[in-house]
């Protein structure tokens, strides 16, 4: 019986340094767990270490990550950032504490992509007599909630009044880019909107020099949506020139900084958000009087042209408030003064969430989210290497 059990305990042990010296398929089988544990499993030994390291394996971690996003959770303005992951019947699974993130003021979550966050902050006003911040700036930072790496980004040029930004991930490169909308006072005393754009690859902020739109602020939208990237492009609204509370248009941007407009329904509404609706970019509009909610889609493979997804009744008052909007693959996730509620599109059907007593009033923002090791510079060593 010895013998035996010694002859399995041997064969398992050739079969597991077979899997090991095959990286692929030890890589494989390593991209499929959770990142949690493989921040514990770089201690097996120094090949794993080096494997859960290398470029190759991050991408391929995060390749697979896509297929299965929970909903990140912050609520506004909290002194202590914790984050929460919740499960689309509410469950929440976990709370993330950014140490390096306590004290800053007026600290936002604004996005949230390929496992990065990014927030912003008014910073205070130095030498100031009171708590009095600097609403033409704020700081940007990207972080890391699973590795809680954060990364505070260089200050942009001096803006004259709001700016606006805009954050773009592509996983293909890990790069991420932030396009910034200020305005510049020139020696003739002239100010002039202008866009600059951050790019992780660099390091550093570029000029693309007067540029005809400026994206709604967070002053005049809801927090956090006034933006989103989809399938390699940003979208902003751009405020009606006699209401900047209510968009008029929507500015995008693509990889290759093209800058471009593209209307609207005549539907949209005051509450209106962009959100990714299974790849698509959708526009939500909340019809307060009515008590509608209408999703548009829209088609943009030649000419953009929006078409309605649905038009349904609300689930809540028309008395309430509606903070944020989001979307999940099939869902859309509505945050109101009074209720969190999720609408799925394919089967038409509301889902109200039991979060009241966990947020209060926290006016609560969300988005989906995966897990990464991806770091917040956005450049892997490999690419590291090559910029040296």
């Amino acid at each position: 019986m010895v013998e035996i059990g010694g002859m399995l305990m041997r064969n398992r042990n050739v079969s597991w340094f077979d899997v090991e010296s095959t990286e692929d398929i030890l890589a494989n089988i390593l991209s499929r767990v959770p990142v949690n544990s493989l921040l514990v499993f770089k201690s097996v030994s120094k090949l794993w270490y080096r494997l859960i390291h290398s470029p190759n394996f991050i991408k391929l971690q995060l390749s697979q990550t896509p297929k299965n996003p929970t909903y990140i959770i912050y609520p506004y303005m909290d002194e202590v950032m914790n984050l929460y992951l919740m499960k689309s019947n509410g469950e929440i699974t976990e709370m993330i504490t950014l140490r390096d993130c306590e004290n800053i003021s007026s600290q936002s979550l604004i996005c949230s992509y390929s496992g990065l966050i990014c927030c912003i902050n008014y910073p205070l006003i130095p030498n100031s007599n009171m708590d009095e911040v600097d609403l033409t700036d704020f700081e940007i930072r990207i972080c890391n909630p699973t590795t809680r790496e954060i990364f505070l980004l260089p200050k942009g040029s001096p803006s004259e009044t709001e700016i606006s930004i805009g954050v773009a991930f592509w996983p293909q490169t890990t790069e991420y880019k932030v396009f910034r909308f200020f305005h510049s006072k020139h020696e003739s005393q002239d100010i002039h909107l202008e866009c600059e754009i951050y790019s992780s690859c660099t390091g550093s902020w570029r000029g693309i020099g007067v540029v005809q739109h400026h994206p709604m602020g967070f002053r005049h939208c809801p927090l956090g949506s006034n933006h989103v990237f989809v399938n390699g492009k940003v979208y902003w609204f751009v405020a009606l020139e006699e209401d900047q509370y209510t968009p008029g248009t929507i500015l995008s941007i693509d990889i290759e900084e093209n800058l471009r407009t593209i209307n609207l329904p005549e539907e949209v509404t005051e509450h209106s958000f962009l959100v990714d609706l299974e790849g698509c970019l959708s526009l939500v509009a909340v019809h307060d009087g009515d008590e509608v909610v209408n999703i548009w889609v829209l088609d943009d493979s030649n000419q953009p042209n929006w078409e309605i997804k649905c038009s349904v009744d609300t689930a809540f008052s028309s008395m309430e408030c509606v903070d944020f909007v989001t979307a999940r693959k099939n869902e859309v996730f509505f945050i109101t003064t009074e209720h969190f509620l999720i609408y799925n599109v394919d089967y038409g059907t509301w889902v109200e969430l039991d979060l009241a007593d966990t947020f209060e009033r926290n006016s609560p923002v969300a988005f989906p989210y995966t897990e990464s090791l991806l770091p917040c510079c956005g450049l892997l060593d490999s690419e590291q290497e090559g910029d040296d």
